[in-house]
């Protein structure tokens, strides 16, 4: 079994590209996994899709032929030829795979280094493969201490400190471009996660949010959330507002622009838009209209990563370490050689009643051979079914719990006490928390 991670992000493609790599909804999604999952050499799956990456996440049986595979797959779905995909991707095997992986929720293969959004989009992603059925014990150990490794940087260092993600980078652009926002209007388009966070930044700064969504339900209750200084309007007035405000931030799902060149008209005053939605919500070219996409906020990112430089260091030899140890734990939870202990456990004890009776004369000594056969006979009887159960459970992703159980209570692994206490499934955590994302 190889872990393998084909990612595009955009240290590897431009937003034109991953626009056409983007997956915007849940049927998308299990279509392509659905895909994976037929091909004979894919274990388990998981897709990430958000602004600023695409990620393939698998548990495979060979890494040379999924990865011809899925790219097949990819070019199919987004119309991109396969050669100029190869040549984009950065492809992650195995220590590699796992490596990438704790970076990436770690934020410290994000756009803007330490922002907090990724963790949840991760959990969400894991969620979805997991209620869909495309990931089990495979992915699943991976993803646990991920989600742990995670935990671990942002409580020893500094990096998720005053936390900042693309939305809060694209109104602080804002801020720079206008030297303050506070009481300007901003138009808010959309009214998902991207949006409130955009949103809270905007009232943070001072300026008044007037939310525009197709739900005006969803709009009314966004604009609730963020105080009385947000108001909702219904999606039919977003032409008048649009030529009427000087701010806007979209941060829609829509697969295709929602705003077009043909709704906006000539203002004596310039405009300033932030797309920060993946594929882009604006298709714009006018004089008048200054359009800052994902991509166009890397001066503010470049600060932000130079700021974190050294926190990061410290983070990535968190992640070092993580990866070193999440392969050293998987070693110790093959179930042959946990039945091969008991077994051996089984016979030493027997073994040492036997010569202890015999020596105190409980058994004759030319008794001693026979009653180690009978004694074998019967350990191997009582072992039957718990061997039995543990082959069965192997693939299961309680498995891992249950062998380090046996581990502690046969005093087998003298840490194993410490790897329970500290394997949480975040799966099932983030379901209690009705799927905070953190």
């Amino acid at each position: 079994m190889h872990y393998l991670i084909i990612s595009f992000t955009h240290k590897n493609t431009d937003i034109k590209v991953r626009e056409k790599l983007s997956f915007s909804n849940d049927e998308a999604k299990r279509d392509f996994l659905e895909k994976l999952q037929d091909f004979k050499c894919v274990n388990e799956s998981i897709l990430l899709s958000t602004c600023n990456r695409v990620e393939m996440i698998a548990s495979v049986n060979s890494c040379e032929k999924t990865i011809d595979y899925m790219l097949s797959e990819l070019s199919k779905v987004s119309g991109i030829e396969k050669s100029e995909l190869e040549s984009r991707a950065d492809i992650y095997e195995d220590n590699g795979a796992i490596h990438h992986l704790f970076s990436v929720v770690a934020s410290l293969d994000s756009l803007v280094i330490g922002e907090t959004q990724i963790v949840g989009q991760l959990k969400d992603a894991f969620k979805f493969s997991t209620d869909e059925g495309f990931c089990s014990q495979k992915l699943s150990r991976a993803m646990h201490h991920a989600f742990r490794c995670a935990a671990s940087v942002r409580s020893s260092t500094e990096i998720s400190k005053n936390p900042i993600s693309v939305s809060s980078v694209a109104v602080s652009k804002a801020k720079d471009i206008l030297g303050s926002i506070e009481d300007q209007v901003a138009l808010l388009v959309g009214a998902g996660e991207m949006s409130t966070l955009a949103g809270k930044h905007l009232i943070t700064a001072g300026a008044k949010v007037i939310v525009v969504n197709r739900s005006l339900e969803k709009a009314q209750e966004l604009a609730g959330e963020l105080g009385e200084r947000a108001t909702a309007k219904p999606f039919s007035d977003l032409r008048e507002l649009l030529n009427t405000h000087t701010l806007l931030f979209s941060a829609t799902g829509a697969p295709h622009s929602v705003i077009t060149e043909e709704m906006v008209e000539t203002r004596e005053f310039e405009r300033y838009w932030f797309d920060i939605a993946v594929p882009r919500d604006i298709e714009c070219d006018m004089e008048d209209v200054n359009v800052y996409a994902v991509d166009d906020l890397e001066e503010i990112v470049a600060k932000n990563l130079s700021l974190r430089e050294k926190q990061a260091k410290v983070a990535f030899s968190i992640v070092g370490r993580s990866t070193m140890e999440f392969f050293k734990w998987l070693q110790t939870l093959s179930i042959d050689p946990i039945i091969k202990e008991l077994r051996d456990k089984a016979k030493e004890c027997s073994l040492k009643e036997i010569k202890r009776s015999v020596k105190k004369g409980y058994i004759p000594a030319e008794y001693e051979e026979t009653v180690e056969k009978i004694l074998h006979c019967a350990f191997n009887a009582f072992l039957h079914t718990p061997t039995k159960k543990l082959k069965e459970l192997a693939e299961k992703p309680e498995a891992d719990t249950v062998v380090q159980s046996i581990q502690e209570i046969f005093e087998m692994d003298e840490d194993s006490i410490k790897k329970l206490n500290m394997y949480k499934c975040e799966y099932h955590m983030s379901m209690e928390k009705n799927g905070d994302n953190e």
